[in-house]
C-alpha cells in the first residue's frame, strides 16, 4: 500500500472520508479513514475537513479531493441505478479501499464481487475485521491480475455471466497500457448478459507539460510522495467507448463538470486544469 497505485487508494480513501464530514457532502463513508490511519505511510493524512487549512483551496484535498467526493456520488448512483433495476450481480474491477459493499443500500439478493491484488485485498480485510464491518451484500474477494486473465477465475467466485452485471472500473484504466485496457473491455463485454452495465474512467487524451506541472499534481507529489502522471500510462489511448458501441452497448461519455452542474458543487473548471481530459464512460449491453 505504499508505493506506486496502491498509495493512491490512500489517497482516495482519504478524500472520501474529508468528503464524508463536509456540511455539503456529496458523498458519504465512514470507512474511508479506517484506511487511511491503519497505514503508517498516510497515518498524518487528513481526513476531516478541519484538517485542511486551506479549505477549498487546497489542491489536494480542496480541488482534486472534491473531483473524488464527486465521482464516489456518481458512481455511487450509477450502481444502485442498475441494481434497483434488477441487477444483482456487481464486479469492482480493481476494487482498491471501495466499501461499496458495506455502504450502499443495495437490494436483497445483491453479490458484490471485488477484484485486485492479493497484496491490497489484504490490507482491506485487516482493516475491516478490526472494526468489525459487516457486508450489506454478499461480498466476494478475488485476488487477480487485471493485465491479464481473470475471467476464469471470477467464474469460480460465482459469477454467473448469464445474468446481467454491473461492472465498475473506478480509477483504474488510468494506470494501463491500452492493450490491457482494450483486452480488459472485451473481456466485460463477453461475460456480459443483456442489461449489463459498465461505468469506467479515463483521460482522452496525455495531458501538457503545463498541466503535468501544474498546482494539483505538484503539491501530491510534493506532501504525499504519489507522482500522478508518472503512473498515468502515456500510450495514446484506445477507443473502448467506440469499441464498445460497435460492439452493441449504448455508451455515453460525460466529462465530470456535467455533474458539478447536476449537484451544484464540485470541481469547476480552472487553468491548467488536471481534471480536463477526465472522462467517465457509461455503457449498457443492449439486445
Amino acid at each position: 500500500m505504499a508505493a506506486g497505485v496502491g498509495r493512491t487508494a490512500l489517497l482516495v480513501a482519504a478524500a472520501r472520508a474529508v468528503e464524508t464530514y463536509r456540511p455539503d457532502a456529496l458523498s458519504q463513508d465512514f470507512f474511508a479513514e479506517h484506511f487511511v490511519r491503519a497505514a503508517p505511510v498516510s497515518a498524518d493524512w487528513p481526513v476531516r475537513p478541519d484538517q485542511v487549512s486551506e479549505g477549498s483551496a487546497d489542491p489536494v484535498w480542496g480541488r482534486l479531493g472534491r473531483y473524488f467526493g464527486l465521482r464516489t456520488r456518481v458512481l455511487d448512483d450509477h450502481l444502485l441505478r442498475s441494481a434497483r433495476a434488477g441487477t444483482r450481480q456487481v464486479v469492482l474491477l480493481g476494487a482498491g479501499l471501495d466499501s461499496r459493499a458495506f455502504r450502499l443500500d443495495w437490494p436483497p439478493g445483491c453479490s458484490v464481487h471485488e477484484i485486485d491484488t492479493g497484496e491490497v485485498l489484504a490490507f482491506k480485510q485487516a482493516v475491516l475485521d478490526r472494526i468489525g464491518a459487516t457486508p450489506v451484500a454478499d461480498r466476494r474477494t478475488l485476488a487477480a491480475d487485471l493485465h491479464g486473465d481473470w475471467a476464469d477465475a471470477l467464474l469460480e467466485t460465482g459469477f454467473d455471466p448469464a445474468a446481467p452485471t454491473a461492472w465498475l472500473a473506478e480509477g483504474l484504466l488510468l494506470y494501463f497500457p491500452a492493450a490491457a485496457e482494450t483486452r480488459l473491455i472485451a473481456t466485460v463485454d463477453r461475460m456480459s448478459a443483456v442489461g449489463s452495465t459498465l461505468a469506467y474512467e479515463i483521460k482522452e487524451v496525455s495531458e501538457s507539460a503545463p498541466v503535468r506541472t501544474g498546482p494539483v499534481y505538484v503539491a501530491v507529489r510534493q506532501r504525499l510522495g504519489i507522482d500522478l502522471p508518472a503512473l498515468f500510462d502515456s500510450d495514446p489511448r484506445p477507443d473502448s467507448a467506440g469499441e464498445l458501441s460497435g460492439r452493441g452497448w449504448t455508451v455515453s461519455v460525460r466529462s465530470p463538470y456535467d455533474f458539478t452542474a447536476l449537484h451544484g458543487r464540485g470541481p469547476r473548471p480552472q487553468p491548467n486544469d488536471a481534471l480536463a481530459v477526465n472522462r467517465w464512460v457509461f455503457a449498457a449491453a443492449a439486445e
